[in-house]
């Protein structure tokens, strides 16, 4: 049956295509009107499969109200059609047998250019990396392309090619600001940030008009604190040059990619430089072409040079995934309106944010999307988390708005089913509360019927093996893992969309059942833990003000820098309630919290040297029990030890096989992943 309805879904794109092409004149059409194949070969790791690798070349009508609100799109070159042009990577892992396939098409919006979904999401690893190939036994169809205009070339990164804006070929030139943070002393910063000069740099960075600080109006501060003043750095000590490549810090070759200071760039600093930039790129182009890739799978037969749709007949349904900053682009995809394409078709059927509580400034004059979100210490005042951040119409009286993310989408009637999937981290660093509640923090705000959270109870951003060692943090990273509830929330998702099954309730911390509260010691429940710094601190949220050519409401315009604070416009961050142990109680607590080794967060602290008691990244904390009761006492540690809790090592496995069997029976792990769960308990004693 499947590979009928195939073979007639290319029967009907075919004539569709024929009718499309005499009734719609193709200069103003936005559409991928190039697709380059430049490898076809087998999955190696999965035979069954086919690896495709190409470019997709795009263009835009710039004055077509879906393109208009790019940023500076204006400014960009145009072609013989009046039209503006981008070339994007891609890359495409799909069943060489399509009737075998499940017609879903899986799309993950890389991270920085890399593909992480099977990592961080859905696949299991063994120690030598191999992966059990999930996605693929499950037939999706798999589809990275580049959406991030200023990555540079190499690294495996799938890149978009963009245009500069120019002012009819004058340069433009704008204020911008960096910050810089290093975890090991280095003398030269590429100006995109990142501890790196720029032949190395990942991000393209934006140029000085002129290595002579008094044109450029350069200035370099640093501070220990986010909250602290901040210090000049003295002119003499720094300057607009490569010192990797002199002998001396008077020797270094000037560079308007590169700041180097005297004695190197130390720890214990955020820098902040700010300076006159040129030659921005327009970036907004990117959410274009991953709505213009998509739907050229989903829809077209082939390109305007007669070259195939590698996917032709072969997509039912779209799922759009991200994860970190690609789930931040995939908010900001939707508050803008791309889910619509240039035709009125609705681009993905499904939404899928994960570890991602804001949106991201793409669409911004000297953007910067590879910056971080906002976090307490790094990057704070970035636009990453301007209003509205709710599923639901609510009105923000801090910002003095009124909105939701999918109030364009609902309007078209391209509007995707959404699934968020957030870690720990998001509420302490990502104001994830905000999603779920007013502006003050007074009561919960209602989700859609077709909206679900899920919130990893316990879970730290991502896993230990992707952070690195995080030796800049006082305590353990969290090992807590949340795929195995990825893996199952998957297969609801794929129900959903294909059979209209509606998955798991959603689960959360919510104020209607006190389980989201202030992050004070008192409020929060949190017992002391000898050797453990509990502050309470978390990252708060202050109205900024980035000046008049900046629109909060959809993160697009101009930045006046530096960014002010509004006083007295603050918003209220709210934390998930713990128990005895330490451990959050509400959301999907998964096997390793049903029965715990320890406590584990999604918070930690930066140690002595690194800007001490600042939070510390997106890394959490673990903090094994003791074995016996006497340890604990000795200790003075008030967490039962293993041996109280669990007696013996029959009684930890019992254990972690009631919690494996009840989350399988709340649809949120599946029978494999809780067999294994129970299998590690026996292979691993932590008692006699």
């Amino acid at each position: 049956m499947k590979g009928n309805n195939n073979l007639f879904r290319i029967m009907f794109l075919g004539i569709g295509l024929l009718l499309f092409l005499v009734a719609t004149p193709l200069t103003a059409e936005a559409r991928i009107t190039k697709i380059e194949i430049l490898s076809a070969a087998p999955e190696l790791t999965y035979p069954s499969y086919q690896r495709i690798t190409g470019k997709a070349y795009g263009e835009v009508n710039p004055s077509d109200p879906l393109n208009v609100e790019i940023q500076d799109i204006e400014f960009a070159p145009r072609n013989a059609r009046g039209n503006v042009e981008y070339v994007t990577d891609f890359l495409i892992l799909k069943p060489n047998d399509p009737s075998l396939g499940s017609g879903i098409l899986l799309y993950e919006a890389p991270n920085r250019g890399s593909r992480i979904m099977e990592y961080v999401s859905f696949e299991k690893f063994d120690s030598n990396w191999k992966s059990d190939n999930f996605l693929k036994k499950r037939g999706h169809t798999l589809v990275w392309s580049g959406w991030q205009g200023d990555l540079t070339p190499g690294g495996g990164r799938m890149r978009i090619i963009v245009p500069v804006a120019t002012n009819i070929g004058t340069p433009i030139t704008g204020r911008l600001r960096s910050e810089f943070i290093v975890n090991a002393p280095v003398s030269t910063i590429a100006l995109s940030g990142g501890a790196v000069p720029a032949a190395t740099a990942t991000h393209i960075a934006y140029e000085t008009i002129s290595v002579n600080k008094v044109v450029s109006g350069g200035t370099l501060t640093r501070r220990i604190k986010e909250g602290d003043p901040r210090i000049p750095v003295p002119d003499a000590d720094w300057k607009f040059a490569d010192c990797t490549t002199g002998t001396t810090f008077a020797a270094a070759p000037p560079s308007t990619r590169n700041v180097c200071i005297n004695g190197g760039f130390q720890t214990n600093y955020i820098y902040e430089l700010l300076y006159t930039a040129k030659d921005p790129l327009v970036l907004g182009l990117g959410f274009a072409a991953t709505r213009d890739l998509i739907s050229f799978l989903r829809y077209s037969f082939q390109d305007d040079f007669g070259n195939a749709n590698p996917l032709a007949g072969t997509v039912n349904h779209a799922i759009m995934h991200g994860l970190s900053q690609g789930g931040r682009f995939v908010r900001s995809y939707l508050d803008l309106g791309f889910n619509e394409d240039e035709q009125g078709n609705m681009a993905f059927d499904v939404a899928w944010p994960h570890i991602a509580s804001g949106r991201l400034p793409l669409n911004v004059r000297f953007g910067m999307p590879g910056r971080g979100g906002g976090s307490q210490h790094e990057d704070h005042l970035y636009p990453a988390m301007e209003s509205p951040f709710t599923w639901m119409p609510i009105n923000d009286p801090v910002a003095k708005r009124k909105g939701w993310i999918l109030k364009r989408s609902k309007k078209t009637n391209t509007c995707p089913k959404i699934i968020q999937t957030v870690s720990s981290s998001e509420y302490w660093q990502g104001r994830m509360s905000l999603n779920t509640t007013n502006a003050h923090g007074r009561h919960d705000v209602g989700l859609p019927g077709f909206v679900r959270i899920y919130h990893f109870a316990g879970t730290q951003h991502v896993l230990p093996v992707f952070t690195g060692a995080a030796n800049y943090c006082q305590q353990p990273q969290n090992p807590n893992n949340y795929m195995g509830s990825m893996r199952a929330l998957l297969v609801a998702v794929e129900d959903w969309v294909s059979k209209d099954v509606k998955p798991p309730d959603n689960m959360i911390a919510t104020l209607r059942r006190g389980t989201l509260v202030p992050s004070d010691q008192e409020s929060i429940g949190w017992p002391s833990i000898p050797g453990v710094k509990y502050t309470g601190l978390v990252n708060e949220l202050t109205l900024l003000d980035h000046g008049p050519d900046f629109d909060d409401r959809f993160e697009s315009g101009i930045m006046d820098e530096p960014t002010e604070v509004v006083d007295g416009r603050k918003y209220t961050v709210l934390v998930p309630i713990v128990d005895e142990d330490g451990n959050e109680v509400d959301g999907i607590r998964s096997v390793t919290l049903q029965a715990p080794l320890g406590t584990y967060t999604g918070w930690n602290l930066r140690k002595v040297g690194f800007a001490e008691d600042e939070l510390c990244g997106l890394v959490g904390t673990f903090v094994p029990f003791k074995k016996t009761a006497a340890e604990r006492v000795a200790a003075g540690d008030p967490r039962l030890s293993l041996e109280e809790r669990y007696s013996t090592q029959q009684g930890y496995v019992d254990a972690v096989t009631a919690a494996a069997q009840s989350l399988v029976a709340a649809g949120l792990l599946l029978p494999d992943d809780a067999q294994s769960a129970i299998n590690a308990a026996i292979a691993n004693p932590i008692l006699p």
